[in-house]
């Protein structure tokens, strides 16, 4: 063999991380860190499979290696041309196939120490779940809960400025966590990317010290959270966290104000209520929405739908809640939230 093999743990003695699938696949998950230069894109991918299907292997083997040849020689020109002679890559594929043996052996012929990873990117994924199943189990969580509009989040900040651990879910969810958590303009990521990210990140972590985490449902959006984080997080120590309603309301109405320039999106996300709630109570608070009535449409939601699931859900879940810390916290802003954050000890 032409070019060497590399395992999982020796990431860090690579230079440089190839990832040789189509841009979909890369997409849709990667090692972090990883470039993408494939050597086939989406659409010859498509076009080699259905060859190798329809009219045989032997003849998509020739186109394949044709577009293989061309795609190689584009990268190397664009992205590797500069690189010196004592450069270390890293290549990998689906499973340590041809698609990045092919491009390792030319790499290695080249003169360049290449590697290709063994296994390819399915040993990886392995590996992410593997370590997501197992990970949680090392971490001493304390949970910040709270109802809808108590901060938790902006407390998750605040804790991290104040140089305590946080695991910060909804960030690398890229959502708020409820009917209404849809950020703006900014797609969630996939499920197998929020996975990595959240192994990179647990990864991250010192298991000595306490990592802060807020209280989440299975789901955040379309993700779903690792069962062994879930009943890690039901399992450990709670701080409740306790803001006044008309508190709560002001900061969801500064949180959330991209709903209230465009109240037909607030209308849509509230349909989706409509398995829980009357069609005369959705009128209602459509009505509201229509008449610009926002603060107490706000109030109307917590009192009569996130209040009461919420008290439902932590109690049915959360082992310790009833021995929680309280924390009464006078305001959201985040001055008074680093006053809250710093008097908490680890």
């Amino acid at each position: 063999m032409l070019f060497k093999v590399a395992k999982l743990s020796q990431l860090a003695e690579f230079d440089e991380i190839i990832d040789v699938r189509s841009p979909a696949e890369f997409a849709e998950d990667h090692l972090p860190g990883a470039i993408n230069c494939p050597v086939l894109d989406d659409e010859e991918r498509i076009r080699v499979g259905t060859l190798y299907k329809q009219v045989s292997p032997f003849e998509a083997r020739k186109l394949g290696a044709a577009l293989v040849a061309q795609n190689i020689a584009r990268h190397l020109q664009q992205h590797f041309h500069a690189r010196p002679k004592s450069w270390k890559p890293l290549i990998y594929c689906w499973r340590g196939g041809q698609r990045s043996a092919s491009m390792a052996i030319i790499f290695s012929q080249i003169g360049w120490n290449t590697h290709q990873l063994e296994g390819g990117y399915k040993s990886y994924r392995h590996q992410v779940l593997a370590d997501l199943a197992s990970l949680p189990a090392t971490l001493r969580l304390k949970v910040i809960c709270g109802p809808t509009g108590s901060g938790k989040s902006r407390l998750l900040h605040a804790l991290q400025r104040n140089g305590k651990q946080v695991l910060d879910l909804e960030a690398l969810a890229v959502h708020r966590g409820s009917v209404l958590g849809r950020l703006p303009d900014q797609a969630q990521p996939s499920q197998k990317w929020f996975d990595s990210m959240l192994r990179l990140a647990m990864l991250q972590l010192d298991p000595a010290r306490p990592v802060f985490i807020e209280s989440e449902s299975r789901k955040i959006g379309t993700l779903c959270l690792p069962d062994s984080l879930f009943s890690r997080m039901h399992a450990s120590e709670c701080l409740s966290m306790e803001v006044a309603l008309a508190e709560r309301v002001h900061f969801l109405l500064e949180d959330y104000d991209f709903y209230l320039q465009q109240p037909d999106r607030l209308v849509t996300q509230l349909g989706f209520l409509k398995a829980v709630h009357s069609r005369e109570q959705l009128q209602q608070w459509q009505d509201m929405i229509a008449q610009g009535q926002f603060a107490s449409l706000v109030e109307q939601l917590l009192v009569q739908h996130y209040d009461p699931l919420y008290v439902r859900s932590m109690n049915r879940h959360y082992t310790h809640l009833q021995q929680s810390q309280l924390l009464t916290v006078p305001g959201l802003s985040p001055a008074l939230l680093d006053a809250v954050a710093s008097a908490i000890r680890e």
